[in-house]
C-alpha cells in the first residue's frame, strides 16, 4: 500500500494500450471540461490483448507508476484488457487513489435487449478473462450472447487506419459469421473500436442495428468518484487542458493521438 498526496488541482490521468482510450478520454472531457488530463498511450508495447496477464500486469503498472510520478487526482484505465488484468491490483496498492477501469457495456445491451442477439467484439484476452464471464453471468439472463475474439482489429487505430478495404475484409472474415438477421446489438469491447464504429456502420447497412461501448458510463463513474472525495475543480468556467505522451516517442503517434481525440466516434 503506497501513500499518494492527491489535491484539486492535479490532472486526472488516462492509460491505455495505445490510442484507443482517447474514446473515453473524449467524454471525459465532455462531462468535466474545467478539468486537466494526461493521457499516456503504450503503444510501444500495444497490443496488450494477445499478451500473457502476467506481462499485462508488469505494463499497466510500469505506466501507471509513471504517470502518479508526474502528478495525478484519479486514474482512469482505458482498455479492456489492462483492466481484467490489473484493476483490482491496482485498487489494493493505491487504495487512496479513484481508480476506474473500463469494461464491455453488456449490462446496457442486455437492459434494452428486445429479443435479439447481443455480438461483444473483444479482444482475445478481454474474452478468456475470468472478469469477462463473470460480467456475462452476472448481466446476461436469458439473452443471447456472442462474444467475437477480434484479434488484430486494434492495430488497425493504431496505424489510423479507420475505413477501406482492409477493414471491410477483417469484418467479412472475422465478424459476418457472428452476424444474423437476429442481430440487435453490437458491443464494442475494446476502447480502440469506437473509431471504427462509422466504416462498421456502413459496413453493416443496417440501421436497425444499436452499437454501443462503455466509455460515457466509464466517465460518469471517474467523476463520482473524484466527486466522492471532494477532487473535482470547482471553477466552472475554466477551460482544462490534455497532455498526450506515447511510449514510442513518436511525433507522428501524437498528431495521430490528437486527430483522434477530436474525432467524432457517433
Amino acid at each position: 500500500m503506497e501513500h499518494i498526496k492527491l489535491t484539486e488541482d492535479l490532472p486526472i490521468g488516462f492509460m491505455d494500450s495505445g490510442l484507443g482510450g482517447l474514446s473515453v478520454l473524449q467524454q471525459a472531457v465532455r462531462m468535466m471540461p474545467s478539468e486537466d488530463f494526461i493521457y499516456y498511450g503504450d503503444s510501444a508495447n500495444a497490443p496488450y490483448g494477445t499478451k500473457p496477464q502476467e506481462e499485462i500486469r508488469r505494463l499497466t503498472f510500469n505506466v501507471v507508476e509513471k504517470l502518479l510520478d508526474m502528478g495525478i487526482k484519479g486514474l482512469a484505465v482505458a482498455c479492456n484488457t489492462a483492466t481484467s488484468a490489473a484493476v483490482r491490483l491496482l485498487r489494493e496498492k493505491y487504495p487512496e487513489l479513484p481508480i476506474v477501469g473500463i469494461e464491455p457495456a453488456i449490462k446496457p445491451a442486455v437492459e434494452d435487449n428486445h429479443g435479439g442477439e447481443i455480438v461483444v467484439m473483444a479482444t482475445p484476452m478481454t474474452i478468456a478473462q475470468e472478469k469477462y464471464h463473470r460480467l456475462l453471468d452476472k448481466y446476461r439472463g436469458d439473452k443471447e450472447i456472442i462474444s467475437v475474439p477480434c484479434a488484430g482489429l486494434m492495430e488497425f487505430v493504431e496505424e489510423g487506419d479507420l475505413n477501406g478495404d482492409d477493414l471491410d475484409r477483417y469484418f467479412e472474415e472475422h465478424l459476418s459469421p457472428y452476424l444474423s438477421d437476429k442481430t440487435e446489438t453490437i458491443v464494442l469491447g475494446c476502447t480502440h473500436y469506437p473509431f471504427i464504429r462509422p466504416h462498421l456502420r456502413a459496413f453493416l447497412n443496417n440501421p436497425s442495428v444499436n452499437i454501443i461501448d462503455g466509455s460515457e458510463g466509464t466517465s460518469r463513474e471517474l467523476m463520482r468518484r473524484l466527486g466522492e472525495k471532494d477532487l473535482l475543480r470547482k471553477q466552472p468556467d475554466r477551460k482544462g487542458s490534455v497532455t498526450i505522451i506515447n511510449s514510442t516517442g513518436s511525433d507522428e503517434m501524437i498528431r495521430r493521438s490528437e486527430k483522434l481525440l477530436q474525432m467524432p466516434v457517433d
